[in-house]
């Protein structure tokens, strides 16, 4: 439990960081979510059993030169531990797709879904865990609670 409530802490100092250095490259507020291109939204439901839907968003700011965006997805739980991918929706490479990598072609409100497995395909256990979406480089984490 120690170790849990030490790491916490960290994984989400490095993750502020991060966005600051970003922020500071491009001049504009890490706060602003329009701004920065893209959004997370919160997943529905949460907490949540067994499953949820994470939204998000991409503006147009991301398609300004005619390049896709390129939107992964990651669960962690509190340890830093990679847990999952959710699955695409709605992608044109097709449903299910494993979302990391994929390339978005226009802006738009997107979702992903995760089942509440992990890697192996097993359900994870109840509590917190993280999201991850990174776009052409650039991140934002969001909790969510598994509650069984």
């Amino acid at each position: 439990m120690r170790r849990m409530i030490g790491v916490l802490p960290v994984f989400l100092l490095l993750f502020v960081a991060a966005e600051a250095v970003s922020a500071q490259d491009t001049g504009r507020p890490a706060s602003s979510q329009q701004e920065s291109g893209f959004e997370l939204r919160d997943n529905y439901p949460n907490p949540f059993n067994p499953e949820t839907t994470i939204p998000f968003v991409l503006h147009e700011g991301l398609f300004v030169d005619g390049r896709p965006a390129v939107v992964s997805i990651r669960i962690f739980n509190l340890l830093e531990q990679f847990q999952a991918s959710p699955v695409a929706l709605g992608h044109s490479s097709g449903e299910g797709v494993e979302l990391i990598g994929l390339e978005y072609l226009q802006p738009g409100t997107y979702e992903a879904f995760w089942d509440g497995t992990d890697q192996m395909g097993r359900q994870v256990a109840s509590g917190s865990y993280f999201v991850l979406l990174t776009v052409n480089g650039r991140s934002k984490l969001a909790g969510i609670t598994v509650m069984k």
